[in-house]
């Protein structure tokens, strides 16, 4: 039993499917095939159901597995140790970022990290906030940049920065009329949400859970311009991350974003990572490079 079988087995794991697994381990189906077979003959167990057009994991297969994953993230985490001795702001470091959150604060992260960490590659990944840290506990990815709230038990975070909410509706509504609007004014309206498993679609029934606000029932988007377009549409309104309303994102024909007064309401940005991560330093300058840049954004 080697490293390279547990790598194979944990793909398979993940894959469910021999073909698949062997295209990410890179190798042929038949030698994947073939090397569970061996590591089965050397553990004396059946660790998957062979089906014909995928696999399951056995009872005893699912146990392993869970064992291989920290087994291979412990040998992770010795290279990386050693590469951190080495040059602690070298090698790779994998950050995912929230679908709300990413393509708006790359832009403006990107620049400064790339001047302040220039042997640092970065690897970039979209996940809702409940597969994001999944894969941050199961050590899929080094650093998640989210909106803090609750589920990170157990995980170091910094708080990087907050965001307000603001109010996007059609160019035609009356309340496009004002230069700022209040959480009040939402008595009555209809809005647009994203669907199940967006943290922003929670916030944004936490900012209208005192108000008479009707979600429409016949509709969920899965991404910010979706809503974007369907507001302009005229279909309803929407709250949006005020980083959503910037440069590019901007200009929307028929859109209007107005601003909430005070008290606005917001979001805490952050950032979470394993507490036992051998990449700390790394992690902590890409926190102080996004912290800055959120912080110079004007």
């Amino acid at each position: 039993m080697n490293l390279r079988d547990l790598r194979y087995l944990v793909a398979l794991a993940d894959a469910r499917h021999f073909g698949r697994a062997a295209l990410r381990c890179h190798v042929s189906q038949p030698t994947l095939s073939a090397q569970i077979r061996k590591l089965e003959d050397y553990l004396g167990v059946t660790l998957v159901e062979r089906r014909p057009r995928d696999v399951a994991l056995t009872e005893i297969g699912e146990r392993i597995v869970a064992r291989a994953r920290r087994v291979l993230q412990d040998s992770d985490d010795i290279v990386d140790l050693a590469r951190a001795a080495r040059d602690p702001l070298a090698g790779t470091l994998r950050i995912a970022f929230i679908p709300t959150l990413g393509p708006y604060l790359l832009p403006l992260v990107t620049p400064r990290l790339r001047k302040r960490l220039p042997k640092l590659q970065l690897l970039l990944y979209e996940y809702q906030t409940a597969p994001l840290l999944e894969r941050l506990r199961g050590g899929d990815i080094d650093l998640g940049v989210l909106a803090l709230g609750p589920g990170q038990d157990g995980l170091e975070t910094r708080a990087l920065g907050d965001e307000a909410f603001t109010l996007a509706m059609p160019a035609s509504h009356a309340l496009a009329k004002k230069a700022s609007v209040r959480a009040d004014d939402l008595a009555g309206e209809t809005l647009l949400l994203l669907e199940d498993g967006h943290c922003l679609r929670d916030q944004a029934l936490d900012v209208c859970s005192r108000i008479d606000v009707h979600e429409a029932e016949d509709f969920r988007a899965t991404s910010l311009e979706t809503l974007r377009q369907m507001v302009a549409a005229g279909h309803g309104l929407t709250l949006l991350p005020e980083l959503a309303t910037r440069g590019p994102f901007a200009a929307a024909r028929n859109l209007v974003v107005r601003p909430f007064g005070r008290p606005v309401p917001h979001r805490t940005l952050g950032a979470a990572w394993r507490r036992s991560s051998t990449r700390a330093s790394a992690i902590v300058a890409v926190c102080d490079a996004i912290a800055a840049a959120l912080a110079e954004r004007g």
